[in-house]
């Protein structure tokens, strides 16, 4: 699941780069487009902030899967130490 934030992040800080990327073109190689620079400046802060808070998804998922992993086996092994120890204290047949 993390993996797939961490691609979200990437390409909307590609695009981020790309939009600041836009203010330094004049606008005469823009046609069509919108030539003003705080436009562009606007809209890649943004995309960059929408990046940095999927990267922050991303790792506080990717800790929560550890935790998760890490609270099962334990679960596991004790169950396992309490399977071997009842087996120890029954008496033999």
């Amino acid at each position: 699941m993390s993996r797939n934030f961490y691609i979200l992040a990437g390409a909307l800080a590609f695009f981020a780069l790309l939009s600041g990327a836009m203010t330094l073109v004049p606008s005469s190689f823009q046609p069509g487009l919108p030539a003003n620079g705080s436009l562009w400046r606007m809209v890649a802060l943004v995309m960059l902030l929408a990046s940095l808070a999927c990267a922050l998804i991303a790792v506080f998922s990717n800790l929560f899967e550890q935790v998760d992993r890490r609270s099962e086996e334990q679960r596991m092994d004790a169950r396992r130490i309490r399977r071997e120890q009842r087996e120890l204290r029954r008496p033999p047949e």
